[in-house]
């Protein structure tokens, strides 16, 4: 089984800054991904041509089950807040969990985030910014995989120092009445090891993703909790579109062996702590 997880900019190329659905679609069947979680993903926005990126993303991989979550609802520049189950009937920005096999439940998590605007320090600015972050959530499935069942979830954390710490420690309480194995897939803006740190959870692939062309963090990242080994090592992939690289590994359910852990680094190197990137 193939997990990976990708941050898609929703679907734009920093070569051409178009979105090119086709690239899009082919981006995900080159990832070949059995379970797939996506952060920023557009649907019904005109940037991406008024498409639903999830259901793209479905057709090309194959999914029979798929999810999107709006964080945000609205335009770009007119953003408003649509989090936990809400589905917007207007154009919607947020996160997805896709799956070639059956899901037998979801759960959909909103994840604590500052209410009001707070600073935060950027490497290009001397003096820290107000900044008002998006509404953050997780999307969590049971998964029916033909090994047995697996509980997977997908999120998009935030920038803002701390409380990124915060809203991942809420993802693995929340999470913990759901069977295991448990995978947490996601742009977590946490680099290196510190999620494992402050999860408890064990990293399945130590790669730098971002920024694409020559990526010196890891921000995106697949961590686990429970019995699964490593057949695939994990891999960064450019994939011609986004400024993250996506990260994938092959696993087997099962018990876990010594070889595992030497082949978590199998690509990469173990990023630095990173600058607080702006963005969403």
């Amino acid at each position: 089984m193939r997990l990976a997880t990708f941050n898609i900019l929703h679907g734009r190329s920093l070569d051409d800054d178009r979105v090119d659905l086709e690239r899009f679609a082919d981006a995900v069947r080159r990832l070949d991904a059995d379970v797939l979680a996506l952060q920023e993903v557009d649907r019904d926005q005109p940037r991406s041509h008024g498409a639903d990126l999830t259901a793209v993303a479905a057709e090309a991989m194959g999914a029979v089950e798929h999810r999107f979550v709006a964080t945000m609802s609205g335009l770009p520049e007119v953003w408003t807040a649509a989090t936990g189950e809400e589905q917007p009937e207007q154009a919607a920005y947020g996160i997805a969990l896709l799956s070639r096999f059956p899901v037998s439940s979801w759960k959909v998590l909103s994840l604590p985030s500052p209410r009001r605007r707070v600073p935060v320090t950027f490497p290009d600015r001397l003096r820290p910014v107000l900044v008002q972050d998006e509404a953050r959530t997780a999307l969590a499935a049971c998964v029916d995989s033909p090994e047995g069942p697996v509980s997977v979830a997908a999120t998009h954390l935030t920038f803002v120092p701390d409380w990124n710490v915060a809203q991942l420690r809420h993802i693995v309480r929340s999470t913990r009445d759901m069977p295991r194995p448990f995978v947490l897939l996601g742009d977590l803006n946490l680099a290196g090891g510190e999620p494992s740190r402050h999860s408890g959870l064990r990293p399945l692939v130590t790669a730098t993703t971002f920024p694409t062309d020559d990526p010196t963090e890891q921000l995106d990242h697949i961590l686990v909790e429970g019995e699964v080994r490593i057949t695939e090592p994990g891999r960064s992939l450019h994939l011609d579109m986004s400024d993250h690289r996506a990260l994938t590994v092959g696993v087997s359910l099962g018990r876990v062996g010594p070889a595992d852990a030497g082949r978590v680094g199998a690509r990469g190197r173990r990023a630095p702590r990173p600058a607080v990137r702006g963005g969403a």
